[in-house]
C-alpha cells in the first residue's frame, strides 16, 4: 500500500505552516474546534470539491444536477509522514458516486464493491433469490388466486357478521317472549313454550355452526390453492435471510482495524461488548476510521482531524453545508477506542464544568422548594463522568434536606430550574409540568437573520439511536412537538427570539431553531446542531406555576444576561 500512499496525500507548502504549532494532542473527535492545520487541509478540500468536475454525485448545491440528492460527510486527518513532513488525507463516509475508488481519498477498511469480491458474488445470489420471489410473487394465476382468497374472507367475515346479529335479534325476541308469557301461561303451557325456545336457540347456535364450517372449508381450499405458492416464496425468504446474515458476519470478520500499536480488531470483536451487541449498519465506513486505518497502514503520524457536511441538509438530521460536526457516537465511538488507544487526546470538554466554588444563584426559596438560575455549563444532575451539578450543589446547601429535581435543563442552557424540598411539593409541581400548564419562556440569540416576526413551529421529534444525544425531525415515528416564538430583537446577522415550547422533547427549541423546516438559524454556541462558542445562547427566562401549598399562581423571570 506504501507505493499507493503517496498519491492519496496532500502536502502543506512551507508558507501554509509558518508560524502554526503542531498539535502535541490528537484530537479528541466528539467535541472540538478544528486545529488551524485540519482548517487549511478542510479548507483546500472544499476548494477541490467546488471545482471538480469528474465526480458523477448530486449534493443538491445545484439545481441543474440529475439524480437523487446525497449530502455527503467528509474528513481529512492532519499527519506526519515518516520522513516528518507534514500532510493531510481525505475521506468521505460511504460510497461516492456509486464507488469508492477516487485517487483523491483514502480506500475504504474493505472495499466490497472490488470487482470479483465475495461481497459482490453474495449479492449476486440474493438478487437471483430475490429475482426468483419475485416471479412468483408476479405470477398471474398467483395474484388470481391471492384475491380470490381476499375476496372470499371478506365475504365470510360478512356472512357470518350478519348470521351474528340475527342470531342477537332472535335472542332478544326470545327473552321478550318470555317476559311477555311469564304470567299469562299455565305451568304446562309454559314448559311447552320454553321448550319451543330452546328448540329455536339450538337451531340458532347450529345454523352459525353449519355457517362458519362451511365458510372454514371454503377458505381451507383457497388457502391450499395458496400455499402451492406460498411456500416456495416462503423458503426463498428464508434462503435469503440465512444468506444475508451469514454475508453481514463475512462483512464484519473483513472490516479489520489497527491502531498506533499495530494491533487489529475486526468490526465484530469491537462491537460484541457494546450494548448493541453486533455493528450497526454501515459500521466502519465513516470518514474517520477510514483516515486512521490507511494512516497507521502506511506508517503515518496522525495529528488532527475534522469533519464536515458537503450538499444540501437531509431531511430528518440537522447538517449544513461546510460545517463542521464530531464524529458519530453509535458507530464509530468503539471503533475510535481501539484506534486511539494511547495516544494522548486534547480535553474532552463534556467534562469541563463552572468553577466548583462559584456559588448558586438562588432565585427564590420556601419551605416547598427552590428556584435557581443555572449556569450555563452546569449539569442539573450529575452524569457518569461529572458529579458536580445543580443537585449536589444544593445537597450541600440545603443540609439535611434531599433535593428534588422537578425538571432539567441542557447542560449548556441557562436560566430557572425548580427544586423540591419535600415529596408533596415534588408530586403537584411535577405534575404541573407533565398536564403542561406551566408556563415556560425562554430566551435564545439565533445565528442568522429571521424574516418573520413570529409563529409557530409543529416538528416531530425522536432520537438518533445511533448519534445519541442527537435528535432527528421524524413524521412517522417522532412524537408531537410544537414551539411558539417571537422576535425580540435583531442585531448585525443575528436575532434574539423568545420561546414558548408547548411540549416539552429533548432539545426541541434547539432542533425547531436548527432544522430547515423550523428557522433554520442554529441556536448561537449549540456546539451539537450548530456552531461551539464560550456558551449556548439558550436561557430559561421565565417561569410561572401554582404553589403546591397555598395553590396561588406564582411567576419568576431572570434577564438572559446576553
Amino acid at each position: 500500500m506504501r507505493e499507493n500512499s503517496q498519491r492519496r496525500i496532500s502536502y502543506f507548502s512551507d508558507k501554509q505552516i509558518t508560524d502554526i504549532v503542531i498539535p502535541e494532542r490528537f484530537t479528541f473527535p466528539f467535541y472540538y474546534e478544528p486545529h488551524p492545520l485540519a482548517t487549511i487541509a478542510a479548507t483546500e478540500l472544499q476548494d477541490y470539491l467546488e471545482t471538480q468536475t469528474h465526480l458523477d454525485h448530486n449534493f443538491g448545491l445545484s439545481a441543474d444536477k440529475d439524480g437523487m440528492v446525497i449530502g455527503k460527510m467528509f474528513g481529512v486527518l492532519v499527519v506526519q509522514d515518516t520522513a516528518g513532513k507534514l500532510g493531510y488525507l481525505s475521506a468521505f463516509s460511504g460510497k461516492l458516486a456509486g464507488t469508492n475508488d477516487h485517487p483523491k481519498f483514502v480506500p475504504p477498511v474493505f472495499d466490497m464493491l472490488e470487482e470479483d469480491s465475495f461481497f459482490l458474488k453474495e449479492i449476486a445470489v440474493i438478487n437471483a433469490v430475490n429475482a426468483g420471489i419475485k416471479e412468483i410473487e408476479e405470477d398471474k394465476i398467483y395474484q388470481d388466486l391471492k384475491l380470490e382468497a381476499e375476496k372470499l374472507s371478506a365475504q365470510s367475515l360478512q356472512e357470518i357478521s350478519a348470521c351474528r346479529i340475527q342470531l342477537k335479534a332472535n335472542k332478544a325476541s326470545r327473552k321478550q317472549v318470555r317476559e311477555q308469557q311469564k304470567n299469562r301461561l299455565t305451568q304446562q303451557d309454559h314448559v311447552v313454550a320454553e321448550a319451543a325456545l330452546i328448540k329455536q336457540s339450538l337451531h340458532d347456535k347450529h345454523q352459525l355452526k353449519v355457517l362458519t364450517s362451511r365458510w372454514e372449508q371454503v377458505l381451507d381450499e383457497a388457502r391450499a390453492r395458496l400455499a402451492q405458492f406460498d411456500s416456495p416464496i416462503e423458503m426463498l425468504k428464508n434462503e435469503r435471510k440465512e444468506k444475508s446474515a451469514a454475508l453481514q458476519q463475512q462483512l464484519f470478520e473483513q472490516y479489520v482495524f489497527l491502531n498506533k500499536d499495530g494491533k487489529s480488531k475486526s468490526l465484530h470483536d469491537i462491537f460484541s461488548l457494546t450494548p448493541f451487541g453486533k455493528p450497526p449498519a454501515a459500521a466502519g465506513e465513516c470518514a474517520t476510521p477510514k483516515l486512521l486505518q490507511f494512516a497507521f497502514a502506511n506508517g503515518y503520524t496522525p495529528l488532527a482531524m475534522a469533519e464536515f457536511w458537503w450538499g444540501a441538509s437531509p431531511k430528518s438530521e440537522i447538517r449544513k453545508h461546510k460545517q463542521y460536526y464530531p464524529a458519530c457516537t453509535g458507530k464509530c465511538k468503539p471503533i475510535l477506542a481501539h484506534m486511539l488507544e494511547g495516544m494522548p487526546l486534547d480535553e474532552n470538554s463534556f467534562l469541563l464544568t463552572p468553577e466548583k466554588d462559584s456559588e448558586l444563584d438562588i432565585v427564590y426559596e420556601d419551605e416547598s422548594f427552590v428556584v435557581v438560575n443555572k449556569p450555563a455549563g452546569l449539569r442539573s444532575v450529575p452524569g457518569v463522568d461529572i458529579g458536580d451539578s445543580v443537585y449536589s450543589r444544593l445537597q450541600q446547601t440545603l443540609g439535611n434536606i434531599e433535593p428534588l429535581i422537578v425538571h432539567r435543563l441542557d447542560m449548556g442552557t441557562s436560566g430557572l430550574l425548580v427544586v423540591a424540598k419535600t415529596r408533596q411539593a415534588h408530586k403537584h409541581i411535577q405534575s404541573q409540568f407533565l398536564r403542561g400548564t406551566v408556563k415556560k419562556r425562554y430566551r435564545a440569540l439565533l445565528s442568522s437573520v429571521i424574516d418573520q416576526l413570529e409563529g409557530e413551529i409543529n416538528l416531530p421529534l425522536c432520537a438518533d439511536l445511533f448519534n445519541r444525544p442527537r435528535q432527528l425531525v421524524c413524521f412517522d415515528t417522532g412524537k408531537k412537538s410544537i414551539t411558539r416564538w417571537k422576535m425580540a430583537q435583531q442585531y448585525d446577522g443575528v436575532t434574539k427570539v423568545d420561546f414558548w415550547p408547548l411540549t416539552g422533547r429533548t432539545h426541541q427549541l434547539r432542533m425547531h431553531s436548527a432544522h430547515a423546516l423550523g428557522l433554520n438559524a442554529p441556536i448561537v454556541g449549540d456546539d451539537l446542531y450548530g456552531s461551539a462558542a464560550e456558551r449556548m445562547y439558550l436561557h430559561a427566562a421565565q417561569l410561572e406555576f401554582m404553589h403546591p401549598t397555598t395553590r396561588e399562581k406564582i411567576s419568576f423571570e431572570v434577564a438572559e444576561g446576553f
